[in-house]
Order: structure tokens, then C-alpha cells, then sequence
């Protein structure tokens, strides 16, 4: 008779989880969806191989420890003679397999697992880390012997310093539980081309996934529906689009309101009247994403932007690496072309820095010259005006109309804006390890452009905006900058 016990058993959604044949998966979305108890058996699949090796991580050492203390029940549990060496942060199985726990506090840890292999590559909470820090584990993800498989896993909650890469990445590229397939190609020695092919998924998950946990404490929907509002929508609902340490939470995306252009900062394209301003912002970069805005200011002092040309890869947070003067040309030839700039008068404002020339020429010299002829003013550089400049204008007035809106077909700012957060340490500022060129590039202008903070308005209920349905505000409640 099989007297063997059970001690962990996967939900059904974590079955979807544990099934998956992708090489990348990321799995949650949302808090009690039981993540770190997937990913923590995920680990043990091949621990029978003897050269096997799989590491976790989590940004730091001390967010490490109720891993360890969950690792200590599964993996006791279901391999008695499993040692862990709190030291090495490792855990050694009977055949001689490894399972480590790693940390990246800052991106150049990533070195410290230069030269090593894992077969198996976890990460918990996978937006506290930086897709440069993500990425590098690609290279260390190889095996060490034959018969082991290769791949990612990942689990994650909205908000954090990755959040906006990560719903790049998993929520936006595709649908859920739906496989997202990259072609690449490469070239041999010989210089045959050969093609090779990636996939990924997302396997969202919430606590209305995790019946044990619902049935052990039937009141910690209570303990995530008393959240603040932005934290609720991501714990709860798993809402991409609103997560704590959001710096820009005013910021409305509603095609609905496309047209009318209230409760909205996303709006239809249209022509630009000919006695508008035509403002062009810029922000450098090379190994880092540069980016240009056109903006159109009405006779009201209303921002719009109309138009973007961003320098970045298919690779977030990546530069085109492309010099100044092919820049300066491309600027040209879209105010040359597009209907809205097409025999304008453009005014630039840019970042101060591209003005420096200790280095010999300047950005600004070199954007400036024959043929191009594309030439800037340096920008306000004050960080925390800057932001607030956003704040003033994002805000709604009684009537859900903005001082700033921006064409849909400005793609990459409406990606990044709204995934910005902000940092641990200068806490009235956004992290600059995020992708903000774009939020740079735009600052400098709405700088060049400043309004005075809007008066508190008393809002009252708002039938039209979508992130108001839920709550009627009762007839004391205050819309305060």
C-alpha cells in the first residue's frame, strides 16, 4: 500500500501555471493568487537530475525571507534529507541538484551571476526589477548537462520600478492564457541566416483563485476591498492601469470620449488651426531611448500633443544609437511632410545638457547645422515644477475637460506616462530608472508653457468618467490638487 503523503497539491489555476511548455511565464496579476508556492514548486521539477540548477529571486536579501521560510516547509517536506545553507542561500537535493536564492538590489548586481548557468530561472515580484535586470538572466539560462529543460518563470503584482515593461512585455502584447511568439533571426559563421523562435504568456490570478486561502480567512477580501482605491484596483482586480506609487493617478485613457474630449486625455487626431503654436520638445538619448514631441497650444493655453518620432528598440528602455544629425534629418523630414507641421513655424525647447561642450561639439551645434537646420532653446531643468506642471494640467475642471491632451496615435506616451512611479528615496520625484525620456522631453515643454495651480473644485458626481462609476461621492467631497 502507498502510504505517501501529500503535502502540496497545486489549485487550479496554479495547475494552468505549472503546465505551460513556454519559455517565459508570467504568472498573478492580482494578491492571494498563491504565486510564491507556484513558483517555488516550478523550482523542484528537476531536482531528480544531478546537474541541475535553478535560482529565484527577489530584489534584495531580506525580501528573501518568507521564501526561505515557505521553502523550508515544501522542500523539507518533500525531499527529508534536502540541506539549505543559509549562507549560500542554497538548497542541496539528495541527487545532488541545486535550487539558490538571488538578490539584484541595483542593476550591476546582475554581474555577480556573470559566467554561471541555471536551468531553471524564477522571479518573484518580477516588477521590482528592471528589464536590463530581467533580460540578463537570458545569457545565464543555459544547462549544464543533458536532459534538463530551459526556461523563465515569473509572478508579479502592478505597481513597482518594472511595471511598465513587465504590461509591455505580458498584458498588452497579448491575451491571457494566450502564447506570444517571437521570430529572431541569426547568422552563423558562414553567415547563414537561421531562425529561431521565443514564447511567452501571461496566466492572470487572483485571491478568487486560491480557495484555501479564502477558506482559512474568508475575511481578507475585506482586508484588500479596505485599500486605498489605486491599490484595491491592483491587489483586487488586478487592474493594470492603476497600482500604488503611481505618479500620474488624474491620467484618463477613455476611447468613449475620443471625440468629445471630456474625462480623457487620449483624444482623436484632427487638423491643427493655423494660428495655434507649434511647440517641439527633445530629450538625448544614444544607448538610451531619445524622444520628440510636437505640441499645439490653443488661444486658451490648452496643451496637445500631436506627434512623436521616440528612438527606441523593440527592447524596452533601449536606444536606436543613432548620432545627432540623423536625428536633426528625421526631424526635418517629418515637418516637412506631416499636415499639422507641414510650413509651420516650430519653436524647440530641449534639455539643457545637449547644449554642453566640454566634450567638444554640442548636440544643439551639431542638430543645428546644414542641412537640418533644427535648432533649440534649453529647457527648464527643475524637476519638481516640472511634475507638478503635469499634475495642474492633467486635472479635470468641473466640465471633465484637461489643459492637456494627447493623440492616440502618440503611442509611446501613453504607454510610459501613466507606468511612472515613484521613487523610494526622493519621494516627491518619479524613479529615473524608469523610462521617462518621453516624461522629460514633455516637461521641458509644459516648463516653457507654465499655468498656475487650478483651484479646488468642488467635483460633483461624474456619471461620464469610467474610474467613477463605482463611487458617489457624497455633496461635501473635494477635488484638490
Amino acid at each position: 500500500m502507498d502510504e505517501r503523503k501529500i503535502f502540496w497539491s497545486p489549485q487550479k489555476r496554479q495547475e494552468e501555471f505549472l503546465k505551460r511548455g513556454e519559455y517565459e511565464a508570467l504568472y498573478g496579476g492580482a494578491a492571494g493568487g498563491g504565486k510564491s508556492d507556484a513558483l517555488l514548486a516550478e523550482a523542484l521539477r528537476q531536482v531528480h537530475i544531478p546537474h541541475y540548477r535553478g535560482i529565484i529571486f527577489r530584489k534584495t536579501y531580506p525580501q528573501l525571507s518568507e521564501l526561505e521560510d515557505r521553502s523550508d516547509e515544501m522542500y523539507k517536506a518533500a525531499f527529508p534529507k534536502a540541506v539549505y545553507n543559509k549562507t549560500k542561500h542554497c538548497w542541496s537535493f539528495p541527487s545532488g541538484a541545486k535550487i539558490y536564492f538571488g538578490a539584484m538590489q541595483y542593476t550591476k548586481d546582475r554581474l555577480n551571476y556573470q559566467g554561471k548557468r541555471y536551468d531553471f530561472v524564477g522571479f518573484d515580484e518580477l516588477t521590482h526589477f528592471t528589464y536590463d535586470e530581467y533580460s540578463y538572466m537570458f545569457s545565464r539560462n543555459r544547462p549544464g548537462g543533458s536532459g534538463t529543460r530551459v526556461y523563465m518563470r515569473a509572478t508579479a503584482n502592478p505597481g513597482g520600478i518594472g511595471h511598465g515593461w513587465v504590461k509591455q512585455r505580458f498584458i498588452t502584447a497579448g491575451k491571457p492564457m494566450t502564447p506570444i511568439v517571437d521570430d529572431y533571426t541569426v547568422y552563423s559563421p558562414k553567415g547563414e541566416p537561421l531562425s529561431v523562435k521565443r514564447s511567452r504568456i501571461f496566466i492572470p490570478a487572483s485571491v478568487f483563485d486560491n480557495e484555501i486561502l479564502l477558506q482559512n480567512d474568508p475575511q481578507y477580501l475585506a482586508s484588500l476591498a479596505m485599500l486605498p482605491e489605486a491599490e484595491k484596483k491592483a491587489l483586487l482586480y488586478g487592474d493594470w492601469d492603476s497600482f500604488s506609487g503611481q505618479v500620474f493617478t488624474e491620467w484618463r485613457d477613455n476611447p468613449e470620449h475620443y471625440r468629445d474630449r471630456r474625462w480623457t486625455h487620449v483624444i482623436e487626431p484632427f487638423e491643427i488651426p493655423r494660428h495655434w503654436q507649434i511647440v517641439r520638445g527633445f530629450d538625448f538619448g544614444y544607448a538610451k531611448p531619445f524622444s520628440v514631441g510636437w505640441y499645439a497650444v490653443d488661444t486658451k493655453g490648452t496643451v496637445y500633443r500631436i506627434k512623436e518620432y521616440y528612438g527606441c528598440t523593440n527592447t524596452p528602455n533601449t536606444g536606436v544609437k543613432i548620432n545627432p544629425s540623423e536625428i536633426a534629418a528625421q526631424i526635418r523630414r517629418i515637418e516637412n511632410e506631416d499636415i499639422n507641421l507641414k510650413g509651420r513655424s516650430i519653436y524647440g525647447v530641449a534639455d539643457p545638457s545637449i547644449f554642453d561642450k566640454s566634450r567638444g561639439e554640442s548636440v544643439a551645434d551639431i542638430m543645428a547645422k546644414h542641412p537640418n537646420y533644427i535648432v533649440w532653446s534649453p529647457g527648464d531643468n527643475s524637476r519638481l515644477s516640472g511634475k507638478m506642471q503635469y499634475h495642474y494640467r492633467l486635472s479635470f475642471d468641473n466640465e471633465g475637460v484637461p489643459m492637456f491632451y494627447c493623440f492616440n496615435t502618440c503611442r509611446h506616451f501613453i504607454r510610459t506616462i501613466p507606468a511612472l512611479c515613484y521613487d523610494d528615496s526622493k519621494v516627491e520625484d518619479i524613479n529615473t530608472a524608469q523610462e521617462d525620456h518621453i516624461y522629460d522631453e514633455c516637461r521641458y515643454v509644459l516648463m516653457d508653457h507654465p499655468i498656475a495651480a487650478p483651484v479646488s473644485l468642488r467635483t460633483p458626481y461624474n456619471p461620464d468618467d469610467p474610474l467613477e462609476l463605482h463611487k458617489k461621492p457624497s455633496a461635501e467631497s473635494f477635488y484638490m490638487i
